[in-house]
């Protein structure tokens, strides 16, 4: 970590579709996520309040990709840590455009597999379900260290 600065991104959301599991030249797998998360608006002249959804594209490296793309669906709740990385990119007409993603490092699935019964069957048809699976640390070097 650079000194005294931070670079952090913590989101609880769901899925808005399938993630899309790719592999680089090299056999990295690279797994895209669109994550919605929802805020509660400001109220209207009725005193009415409406949810406010913000959508993060989220980009999952290595196991962690394969982990998501296996265990995954379309309205599936998930916890993603990371940080953020903006790139800068031309469209085709020329013009200056930025992206702004999530490089997730950490991430856990949120529910059971109840949860979304009905995005689990989409799509997947041909798969004997997934076992209900259990929060995964990326970063755990399995190290047992007691704490007490």
């Amino acid at each position: 970590m650079a000194k005294g600065t931070v670079n952090k991104a913590i989101i609880l959301g769901r899925l808005g579709q399938d993630p899309d599991v790719r592999q680089t030249a090299s056999g990295t797998s690279v797994a895209n996520l669109s994550v919605a998360t929802n805020a509660l608006g400001s109220k209207d002249e009725q005193g009415n309040r409406q949810d406010a959804t913000e959508w993060h594209r989220v980009v999952l490296f290595g196991k962690t990709a394969e982990i998501a793309g296996q265990y995954l669906n379309k309205g599936s709740q998930v916890y993603i840590e990371g940080r953020l990385q903006t790139t800068k990119w031309q469209d085709k007409n020329g013009q200056d455009r930025y992206t702004t993603e999530i490089i997730g490092n950490e991430m856990q699935f949120i529910g059971g597999r109840d949860d979304n019964t009905s995005a689990n069957q989409g799509g997947r048809s041909n798969q004997q379900a997934a076992p209900t699976p259990q929060p995964l640390a990326t970063d755990d070097f399995g190290d047992d260290i007691p704490f007490s």
